[in-house]
C-alpha cells in the first residue's frame, strides 16, 4: 500500500527561491500530504523553506539569551543572572524528526514529474546536506548517534519493533558519515559552484565547509581528547576517537578547507580601506560581501529578526526595547593592539595611579580594528552618532578618589555636566533597560531606520560558514600536521585582512584558539571551539580567581574637578559584576550532552554517555 507523508507547509509564502532568500518565512497554516506538496514545485520549494528554518541550534540572533552564559556577554536587562554550571542536555541536538522528515522528501523527490530531473538532483543536494548537518550537529553534542541512511520508518500494528531500532554508531562514524555525505554531494554537480542569493541556500562550498568543520572537529577529538588525564569515552567508542585518526582527519579538513579557499568564489573581503568597517560588512552586510558562505538569512515583512531590537544602546533606541546584552572585558581584552600580542587595556599606571585620556575612545587606540566591528566601546559610534558610556563621574578628595553616580540621564553636576547618561553603565540593577558591562554588541546592529522597532525588526543575516574559517582550519590542520610554513600562511591572511601584525616562526595551538575566539565572536563557534579542544573545563573552571571564569566590565569616568590639569578627561575602573555572580563551571561530563532516558526507553540499544548513572 503507498505511504502517504504529511507536510507542515506554509501556503502563504510558495514563491520559489528565484534567487531570493526570503523563502525562509516558514509558519505552517496547514497540513499537507505527500500527493498535494509533489504536485507543485511551489509546494516543494516550501517544504525545503521549512528544512532550512529548522536548523537553528546553538547561540542565534533571535535568542539574545543564549548568550550570557559563556564568556562573551552578559545579561544586561533585569537582575542578576544565576548561571554557574552547564545542564546535561545544554544545547543539545537530538532531530531525528528532521531528518525524517528529509528522508520523506527524498523519496517522494524521485516519484514526482512536476519538475526536471535537473532540480531535482540540486534539490537532492541541498536536503542531503541539511540532513548532513543534522548529523554534525548532533555528533558535536554527544557523539555517535544512530545513522538511519535514507530509511523511513513506519509503524504497523504487530510488526517486529526491533527492526525500527539502530544502535549508536560511533563518534568516528558519524563524522565519518557527514564527510562522505559532503564529498558526494560536492563532487557530483548536484549543488551550484556559484553563490546563493544572500547564502541562504546550501552551494558545493558549503558542502565542502562542512566536510572541512567536521574533519577539523574529528581530528580535535582523536587528539585532544587522548591527551586528557581521564579521556572521555565508552568502551564501544560512542564517544572518543582513537588518537591514531588524528592525523588522517586533519588531512581531510586541511584538503577541503584549501579547495574552498582555491575555488575563489569566496574571498577574505578587503575593499574597505577602514578595518573595522571592512570587518563589519564582511560579517553583518549582504550587499557584495564575498565571505559568507552560507547563512541564516532574515527577510520582511513576515521573517524580521530582533537582535539590534533587543540590543541597541537606550540612547539609540526607537521603542522600549534596548541594551538587553553587554559583552565583557573578557571579550575585549582577548583582541590584541595592531602591534602588540598583549590586549590588556592601560587603565592605570604602575603604582596604582589612573591613566587618564582626553576622550574615552582614546584607550582603545591601535585595537585590532575587528574590536570595533564587534563591541561598540566607549566612545564609539552607532548610526553615525557617538555612543556615550559613563558610569558616573570622579574626584580626588583629599588624595582619595571617590566615585560619584546620578540617575541615569537626569542628575547633573553643578556645571550641568550629566553625571551618568542614558546608556549607563550602572552598577545596579534598578533599571532593566541599561548597560551594565561598559561595552554594547556591534556585529549583526543593523543601522537601517525601524530595525530597532518591535513593528519591523532587522533583515541582518546569521552566517554559518565564512571563508575566514576554512582559512583557519587550514591553518590549525597545518599545524598540526607539523607543517608551519603554511599554519602561518593561512592563518597571516586572516590578520592581514584585519589589520594586525603577521605572526612569524611556530604557530601555537594557543595562537589559533586566541583567533577563532576574535574572529567569530557571537557566532555560535566558541562553545563548540572550546570543546573539541578539551579546553572548556580548564577555562571555565568555578574558581573566581580564573579570569576566564568569571565574566569582568569596565566602568568609564570623567574627572569632575574643576582647575585639575585632567578636569573631564577620561579613567576607567576594570572589575568583577554582580550581573553574573558565579564563576562559570564546566565539567568533563559537560564535553557530551546526557542521553535522554525517554530515548533508551523506545531504543534500548542506545548506551548512555560517560559520567550518566
Amino acid at each position: 500500500m503507498k505511504k502517504k507523508y504529511i507536510y507542515s507547509a506554509c501556503l502563504a509564502f510558495t514563491l520559489a527561491f528565484c534567487g531570493c532568500s526570503d523563502f525562509l518565512d516558514r509558519d505552517p497554516d496547514r497540513i499537507l500530504s505527500d500527493e498535494q506538496v509533489f504536485s507543485d514545485e511551489k509546494m516543494i520549494t516550501s517544504v525545503l523553506a521549512n528544512f532550512y528554518g529548522r536548523m537553528e541550534w546553538g547561540q542565534r540572533i533571535t535568542d539574545a539569551g543564549s548568550y550570557v552564559c559563556l564568556d562573551e556577554a552578559l545579561r544586561s536587562s533585569g537582575g542578576p543572572d544565576l548561571f554557574r554550571t552547564f545542564g546535561d542536555d545544554h544545547w543539545r541536538i537530538y532531530d531525528y524528526g528532521l531528518i525524517r522528515n528529509i528522508n520523506q522528501f527524498l523519496a517522494s523527490l524521485n516519484n514526482t514529474d512536476v519538475i526536471s530531473e535537473e532540480r531535482k538532483n540540486q534539490l537532492r543536494g541541498e536536503v542531503r546536506f541539511m540532513r548532513a548537518y543534522t548529523y554534525f550537529c548532533m555528533c558535536r553534542c554527544m557523539g555517535g548517534m544512530p545513522i538511519v541512511g535514507d530509511e523511513v520508518f513506519s509503524y504497523e500494528s504487530g510488526m517486529d519493533i526491533t527492526t525500527l531500532q539502530y544502535p549508536r554508531s560511533t563518534e568516528a562514524e558519524l563524522y565519518d558519515y557527514v564527510i562522505k555525505e559532503c564529498t558526494e554531494i560536492a563532487a557530483d554537480g548536484m549543488l551550484p559552484s556559484e553563490a546563493s542569493k544572500n547564502s541562504a541556500r546550501a552551494t558545493k562550498w558549503a558542502a565542502l565547509a562542512l566536510k572541512a568543520r567536521a574533519a577539523v572537529y574529528a581530528g580535535s577529538i582523536a587528539n585532544y581528547n587522548n591527551k586528557m588525564e581521564n579521556p572521555v569515552s565508552t568502551p564501544g567508542s560512542e564517544v572518543g576517537i582513537p588518537a591514531s585518526k588524528a592525523s588522517e582527519y586533519y588531512k581531510i579538513a586541511y584538503d577541503a578547507a584549501k579547495a574552498v579557499i582555491d575555488g575563489g568564489v569566496y574571498v577574505l573581503q578587503n575593499n574597505i580601506s577602514d578595518k573595522a568597517d571592512n570587518f563589519y560588512a564582511a560579517t553583518t552586510l549582504k550587499d557584495n560581501n564575498t565571505e559568507v558562505i552560507w547563512a541564516r538569512d532574515y527577510k520582511g515583512p513576515s521573517n524580521y529578526q530582533g537582535w539590534t531590537r533587543d540590543n541597541v544602546p537606550s540612547s539609540h533606541a526607537e521603542d522600549i526595547d534596548q541594551a538587553y546584552l553587554g559583552p565583557v572585558l573578557n571579550l575585549v581584552e582577548d583582541f590584541e593592539y595592531i602591534g602588540n600580542r598583549d590586549g590588556k587595556l592601560n587603565i592605570k599606571n604602575s603604582d596604582g595611579s589612573y591613566i587618564a585620556y582626553d576622550k574615552a575612545i582614546d584607550l582603545f587606540k591601535d585595537k585590532d580594528p575587528r574590536l570595533f566591528a564587534t563591541v561598540i566601546v566607549p566612545g564609539s559610534s552607532f548610526r553615525g552618532s557617538e555612543v556615550v558610556l559613563r558610569a558616573g563621574v570622579k574626584r580626588n578628595e583629599s588624595g582619595e578618589w571617590k566615585s560619584y553616580h546620578g540617575k541615569r540621564g537626569q542628575d547633573v553636576t553643578s556645571r550641568g555636566l550629566i553625571i551618568t547618561p542614558v546608556n549607563g553603565p550602572m552598577t545596579t540593577g534598578d533599571d532593566q533597560y541599561v548597560n551594565k558591562s561598559g561595552f554594547f554588541v556591534r556585529k549583526f546592529m543593523d543601522e537601517t531606520v525601524g530595525a530597532t522597532t518591535r513593528g519591523r525588526g532587522s533583515e541582518v543575516w546569521f552566517p554559518r560558514f565564512r571563508v575566514s574559517e576554512m582559512y583557519l582550519i587550514a591553518a590549525e590542520a597545518a599545524m598540526e600536521m607539523n607543517d608551519q610554513d603554511n599554519a602561518c600562511r593561512y592563518l597571516n591572511a586572516v590578520r592581514e585582512r584585519a589589520g594586525i601584525q603577521p605572526l612569524n616562526g611556530t604557530i601555537t595551538l594557543n595562537d589559533i584558539v586566541r583567533e577563532n575566539r576574535v574572529e567569530f565572536a557571537f557566532e555560535n563557534h566558541r562553545f563548540y571551539d572550546l570543546k573539541r579542544w578539551r579546553l572548556a573545563d580548564k577555562l571555565w573552571d568555578n574558581n573566581e580567581n580564573t579570569s576566564t571564569a568569571i565574566h569582568r566590565v569596565l566602568f568609564p569616568y570623567q574627572i569632575d574637578q574643576v582647575g585639575d590639569p585632567n578636569d573631564l578627561k577620561w579613567v576607567f575602573d576594570a572589575t568583577t559584576t554582580y550581573m553574573s555572580p558565579y564563576p562559570r563551571y564546566f565539567q568533563p561530563k559537560n564535553y557530551y550532552n546526557f542521553i535522554n532516558q525517554d530515548w533508551i526507553n523506545r531504543n534500548p540499544k542506545m548506551v548512555k554517555n560517560p559520567y550518566q548513572s
